[in-house]
């Protein structure tokens, strides 16, 4: 504790920041079937970076199939090409790499990195992984089980790890958004190795690839052999579905998860956000910082701190292409669940009547600069940049204009986009884990209740009462 606020006081009283965190050069280039490279050479140390990316992720997983995406993404390192999961993993391993894939809300990315010298068993494996995975039935029914078994297990020990589930599922209802990235149980049940060839056919193919390589390489012989490899892929079979942003919740509502004999109530309150190409970023992650994104903000303070209602606080901005989320999420004891929820709310209510003054809005620059340039320092880091970039259609600007734009956020632009952005206590929405016997009366307060159990096998309610 001692330390955390010796660090903060840092943050607060230290040396001006630097706004001058940009990019290193690069190359686009996009290939005949749609393939999009990002090459950046990097010869500080003998390593390559590489983050591919096929867009589509969770959001098109289909109709009662939650998770396909997901399981996709598991699965696929479990063997491709000429090598079973344990030959695939072994030559990963044998040289030093790290190779991963996972799934989110609106991709399926691959991370890769390798020592210099071993390139092209890098580019070997990536290829494989992506178009020739060898998605084993065997492999398939065992990580599907062990997806239903984390699920189950959390909401024996841990529902905190289930919230944003439930969250999204409740905040977007039916659209895309609300699909649990990694499922639930009764869509994993559902989910058959049909399933996961039929989505890997639909939805994987060149027109969808962005592969972004930074590191000790030499860029043109990069640009040939990448070409060479990935310049063939057929495009995918379907078509990418067209989402439209889903509609700010006007009124308030509330789902309340029953967990009997829980001794703590976790909850999310929030509403629907902006999306990941907001003009205003710099003042939002300003008045985000300040407000609940840091240990000395407004919420860790009153709730934890002073009101010793909770051990964290915090609030999120989750920001996707379409649109996103933007929530308060704690924890507190049964028998304060509405002190800690009032007092959350009152916090939110001062956020919007005073803003950030100029000292609130220097150590947050100062905070958020501290934070920002260690996330482009490596390879591996600065592919998933340039991948992330050119997924959302954003060009370097949104990396070299950053700091500039915090240093001419003011306290009328910043309680502006507060206002835009943030729900008031009117319009919020909550999402609680916890024993409805002895909230659910207490929690009608904030508006009507959708009750479900949690040991319903889904995230998502059918209908609000």
């Amino acid at each position: 504790m001692k330390r955390a606020l010796l660090i903060a006081f840092a943050l607060l009283t230290g040396p001006a920041w630097s706004a001058d965190v940009t990019l290193p050069d690069y190359e686009r280039i996009e290939l005949d079937n749609g393939t999009v490279l990002l090459l950046s050479e990097k010869h500080d140390v003998p390593l390559v970076g590489m983050r591919a990316v096929v867009r589509g992720g969770s959001a098109t997983d289909p109709k009662g199939l939650a998770g396909l995406a997901d399981l996709l993404a598991t699965v696929m390192q479990k063997g491709a090409g000429k090598r079973d999961a344990a030959g695939f993993a072994e030559a990963v391993a044998g040289v030093g790499g790290s190779l991963s894939a996972s799934a989110n809300l609106e991709a399926i990315s691959v991370s890769a990195e390798f020592l210099s010298r071993d390139v092209e068993l890098m580019i070997e494996l990536v290829a494989d992984m992506l178009m020739r995975p060898a998605l084993s039935e065997e492999e398939f029914e065992k990580e599907r089980g062990r997806s239903i078994a984390l699920i189950q297990a959390a909401k024996g020990s841990d529902p905190s790890r289930l919230m944003p589930a439930y969250a999204n599922a409740f905040i977007f209802g039916n659209h895309a958004y609300g699909n649990p990235p990694g499922g639930s149980e009764a869509t994993l049940a559902e989910l058959s190795h049909d399933d996961i060839k039929q989505y890997y056919e639909d939805f994987f193919g060149g027109d969808r690839l962005i592969i972004a390589v930074v590191g000790d390489f030499d860029l043109e012989a990069m640009k040939a052999k990448l070409t060479s490899v990935f310049g063939g892929w057929e495009p995918a079979a379907a078509k990418s579905p067209v989402l439209a942003a889903p509609a700010l919740i006007a009124a308030p509502r509330v789902l309340l998860v029953d967990k009997p004999g829980a001794t703590q109530t976790y909850f999310w309150i929030g509403n629907i956000g902006v999306a990941v190409d907001y003009p205003r970023r710099a003042e939002l992650d300003l008045a985000n910082t300040v407000f609940g994104g840091r240990f000395t903000s407004m919420l860790m303070t009153a709730l934890r701190v002073e009101g010793g209602l909770t051990y964290s606080a915090r609030s999120a901005l989750e920001r996707y292409a379409e649109t996103g989320t933007v929530t308060i999420r704690s924890f507190t004891e049964t028998s304060t669940t509405i002190d800690a929820i009032d007092l959350a709310i009152s916090i939110l209510d001062r956020l919007h009547i005073k803003g950030l003054n100029n000292q609130l809005i220097t150590s947050a620059r100062n905070y958020i600069m501290g934070q920002f340039p260690p996330t482009l320092e490596t390879a591996s880091s600065l592919a998933r940049m340039l991948a992330f970039l050119e997924q959302n259609g954003l060009d370097r600007r949104y990396v070299d204009e950053y700091g500039a734009a915090l240093s001419e956020a003011t306290p009328v632009t910043i309680s502006n986009t507060i206002a835009e952005v943030y729900p008031t206590a009117d319009d919020l929405v909550f999402v609680l884990i916890g024993d409805a016997a002895s909230i659910r009366d207490d929690v009608a307060k904030y508006g009507p209740v959708t009750e479900i159990s949690i040991t319903e096998p889904r995230f998502r309610p059918q209908s609000p009462k």
